[in-house]
């Protein structure tokens, strides 16, 4: 089965309204003819409907970097799945690393998370992946496999066709220190075979799974190399427009 793959460019807490439109204007033009994959662009929420207007007849979808599990109440300082789709997001990233070790988000949540994005009409890009420790521990697998069960596989199936992951060792995000592609390949079988165990070969196959950890231009081909990678969660590299366009366009 051929997967369609996904570049997404995660930004973080980076770009005012004026650094995203002049982002959008270098980096469209560069991408106008790409046909090899999808393209997601999550700004800072301040930035969200700067980003869907530029983005605007273009290829480029946007996305949430985070979400609320409630619809709405009193949750002072939260963004919930109704706001992001009605400001034009299509997208919205879950359970990142930097969510997770920082702001302690548990599986509980992420699959919460999940549901409400799912419930709403947005595609979510569950995130998951070990710390430095538990891979020199031999523990990267068994940690998967928790994060697995208690996000993802807790969905239906039909919840869970819907989805895309993402596998970000953490010791690989903003470290420089990339997993080569056989490390990125080996977690990436072993989530497939996750799906596979919970919801059959036919999702497993289905499903996209995108590497995220220091991606940029000179090593996406090495990755996207690798049959069992879908696509890059790209951090850094996706703030400016030139680079995130080579890391895009790596195939063509």
């Amino acid at each position: 089965m051929t997967r369609r793959r996904v570049i997404a460019g995660n930004w973080k807490m980076y770009k005012t309204l004026a650094d995203t439109r002049a982002f959008f204007s270098a980096f469209l033009p560069l991408v106008a003819d790409t046909k090899i994959c999808d393209i997601v662009i999550a700004p800072p929420f301040t930035a969200i409907a700067t980003a869907v207007e530029a983005a605007k007849g273009s290829n480029v979808a946007i996305s949430g970097q985070n979400l609320s599990w409630s619809k709405e109440g009193a949750f002072t300082g939260e963004v919930s799945a109704p706001m992001l789709l009605e400001a034009g997001c299509r997208y919205v990233i879950i359970g990142h690393s930097e969510r997770r070790q920082l702001f302690r988000e548990t599986d509980d949540n992420v699959a919460k998370k999940t549901l409400m994005a799912l419930e709403i009409g947005l595609i979510p890009i569950v995130c998951l992946g070990e710390t430095g420790e538990d891979r020199d521990n031999g523990l990267a697998e068994q940690v998967l496999a928790r994060q697995f069960a208690g996000g993802p596989g807790a969905l239906t199936p039909a919840e869970f066709s819907r989805i895309l992951l993402a596998y970000e060792p953490v010791w690989a995000i903003g470290t420089g220190r990339v997993a080569t592609p056989e490390i990125a390949a080996e977690a990436h079988k072993f989530l497939r075979q996750c799906a596979a165990e919970r919801f059959g070969v036919e999702y497993a196959l289905a499903l996209r799974i995108l590497y995220g950890g220091s991606v940029k231009p000179d090593n996406i081909a090495g990755l996207m190399a690798q049959h069992e990678l879908d696509g890059a969660l790209v951090g850094g590299a996706s703030l400016d427009a030139k680079s995130f366009a080579a890391i895009v366009n790596f195939g063509q």
